[in-house]
């Protein structure tokens, strides 16, 4: 091995090569991240598993004209779980006449529901309409300094397999791609919310033309620092009455537009809930 003196720095061909390839396995790692996200991954809990039974049983009961998809945010707004009765009411009360369905699971990553998709819960249901918020999960409550890249990057390629399979299931369904709302990290903190808003800035650009439509709420949720305002959630996560309400208030035009005013009568399914689910939410607020 031969070493040039530059100066006071001894220089070595060798650490230039070596410097290279490190560079070349970073760049590949980080296609790795990306290319992970596009694929499906199961939960391996037995109680995520009959859920999945269930929600496969409701798409084949038919009679939805409006899809939604995503985590617990999505899933309480419409469950039949005791202790969420008062936003199934809300949910009713929005929603009725529109045919609307809840297929929203808790603690699901982009990639958790992608796998749900694949695995038969959007076959044969033919929306006219699919309301879709995910990727909270992927980001997690870890105090984060700026943009936590990686993440960024998992969560859009998971996000682009999603509507591909959405897409092909359900090619005449618009798409509503609601951003990600804000939350609070581990110690009550915005340190989340640069993630955040970078995986929103993604989210937008997979709109255009008819089919996908990117909605946004965060100005009615966020104060100044991003972190969700006061009341708009029950826990720095999850949506309040207060919070689902402003959802609502965003959506109805919208399905008006598309779907024309609710009917008089509703043809949906009834909501299922957690098969585990006891009177009273409790435990991590990821976690249902």
């Amino acid at each position: 091995m031969v070493t040039r003196k530059r100066g006071a720095i001894l220089w070595c061909p060798m650490f230039k090569v070596n410097v290279l390839a490190w560079a070349l396995v970073a760049i590949s790692v980080t296609m790795v991240s990306a290319q992970d996200g596009s694929k499906p991954a199961a939960r391996a809990d037995e109680n995520s598993r009959i859920a999945h039974t269930q929600l496969l049983e409701k798409a084949r009961r038919g009679g939805i004209d409006v899809y939604f998809e995503g985590d617990s945010i999505t899933r309480r707004w419409g469950t039949s779980d005791p202790g969420y009765r008062e936003f199934l009411d809300h949910w009713t009360r929005s929603f009725f006449g529109w045919n609307a369905a809840n297929f929203g699971w808790g603690g699901d990553t982009v990639q958790n529901i992608l796998w749900r998709l694949t695995e038969g819960e959007l076959d044969g249901v033919h929306p006219k309409v699919i309301v879709l918020m995910a990727g909270t999960n992927n980001v997690g409550g870890a105090l984060r300094e700026g943009v936590d890249a990686a993440v960024v990057e998992n969560v859009t390629s998971g996000m682009t397999a999603v509507l591909e399979v959405m897409r092909r299931k359900a090619p005449d369904a618009t798409v509503i791609l609601m951003g990600i709302t804000p939350r609070t990290d581990s110690r009550g903190g915005a340190s989340v919310m640069p993630t955040i808003d970078a995986m929103n800035e993604r989210y937008a650009q997979f709109a255009g033309g008819s089919r996908i439509r990117y909605v946004n709420i965060n100005a009615q949720l966020a104060r100044a620092d991003g972190a969700p305002r006061k009341g708009v959630t029950v826990d720095g996560l999850h949506l309040s009455l207060v919070g689902y309400q402003v959802w609502a208030d965003a959506l109805a035009p919208i399905f008006i537009e598309l779907l024309g005013p609710p009917a008089a009568i509703d043809h949906a399914p009834p909501s299922t809930g957690d098969p585990s689910a006891s009177p009273a939410p409790t435990g991590d607020p990821q976690a249902r």
